[in-house]
């Protein structure tokens, strides 16, 4: 039998997870970055994927980007644009906020009179982690670079109950998997801790099934999908997918049956796909900008995924999973890591012990 290999745009920390994983099956799986040889990788006929929606610009992957093999290759472009992205939950009739395009300085009066009087600006493509983005007001200065007028949408500001995201995935066949709706804590725009519970809202979780199964569907879309929601009341608005594994579902690498990249890989290459059983509650805990602190392996249930990259202020560079099927000792253990976090951890750290 031939070992299959997966070639993925991109070489950060997504890339190198799913390499992790890949080993675990017997999985070749090669990140590519902008100094990767060509030569050092059998491209020609492994399955192309993509960690990142911009992944380095280089001959090598701008040819493994027209790969025949790349799949989802016609489908990142649609996500990977917040334009061509909001027209398609337009078109399926998903909610989500009231938007339009942000075309030109003169515009202003218009926008606020349609969508409200506090904005969000959002570079249609590139932009993370609070990158690439601006809250508007009404009555204070418009503060947007000049390049971002043709290249970026405004969103109506939405005034949520919570956040949560749902990690799913699709194979060629049609077949749909789903992990839990997994609550979310953001702070200055980048994701800080995640809290995932078995069956937390049947009612919350057949609706976002839902949604993700139509954008899945009417794309051919083949892999793990993400999308990230506001929940107001009873309903979901979508706020944004991502075509890839996403750092909100970094937690089932402890907590589910299937991790995330595993079954990314077993979507895209055709093997089987079960649907995966979450046991327990989890808890998944950023590390930002923080160095490495091996007095974390002394907790009880905290598992350590370390990125290896340089520390830098505002710079995902690992992150700590928590499982156990008791609240408490989940309590009890993030309770220990607080004298060993930064201290803007301690919200947070409150945060989740109320989720659980």
């Amino acid at each position: 039998m031939i070992t299959p290999t997966v070639c993925v745009l991109g070489n950060g920390q997504l890339g190198r997870m799913l390499r992790q994983a890949g080993e675990l099956l017997g999985i070749d799986v090669y990140p590519v970055g902008s100094d990767v040889d060509p030569n050092s990788i059998p491209y020609q006929n492994s399955v192309i994927t993509a960690e990142i929606e911009r992944w380095p610009d280089t001959p090598f992957t701008q040819q493994l980007a027209k790969h025949s093999h790349f799949i989802n290759r016609d489908i990142f472009p649609i996500i990977a644009d917040r334009l061509t992205q909001k027209q398609l939950l337009d078109e399926l009739g998903l909610a989500t906020a009231k938007w339009l395009p942000l075309n030109h300085q003169q515009d202003w009066t218009q926008l606020f009179e349609k969508l409200g009087d506090l904005l969000i600006v959002k570079r249609r493509t590139g932009g993370y982690d609070g990158r690439g983005q601006w809250r508007i007001e009404i009555n204070n200065e418009i503060n947007v670079p000049d390049d971002v007028y043709q290249h970026a949408i405004v969103e109506q500001a939405i005034a949520f109950d919570k956040e949560m995201s749902l990690v799913g995935a699709r194979n060629t066949k049609g077949q749909t998997v789903f992990y839990p709706l997994t609550n979310n804590l953001h702070q200055d725009g980048i994701l800080k801790m995640s809290v995932a519970l078995p069956n937390e809202n049947p009612r919350l979780q057949q609706q976002a099934e839902q949604m993700l199964s139509a954008i899945m569907h009417k794309l051919n879309y083949v892999g793990v999908m993400a999308m990230e929601c506001f929940v107001i009341g009873d309903k979901l608005l979508i706020n944004e997918l991502a075509p890839r594994v996403h750092n909100s579902g970094h937690w089932t690498q402890n907590g589910a049956s299937i991790s995330q990249f595993e079954l990314h890989l077993r979507a895209i290459l055709d093997l089987p796909l079960p649907k995966p059983d979450v046991f327990a509650p989890s808890v998944m805990v950023n590390l930002i900008g923080t160095d490495l602190n091996q007095h974390w392996l002394a907790i009880d249930l905290v598992h350590l995924h370390w990125y290896a990259k340089e520390v830098r202020i505002g710079r995902k560079v690992g992150h700590l999973n928590l499982t156990h099927n008791q609240p408490e000792k989940l309590r009890t253990s993030l309770d220990a890591l607080r004298p060993l976090l930064p201290t803007d951890y301690q919200f947070a750290i409150a945060w989740a012990k109320q989720k659980l």
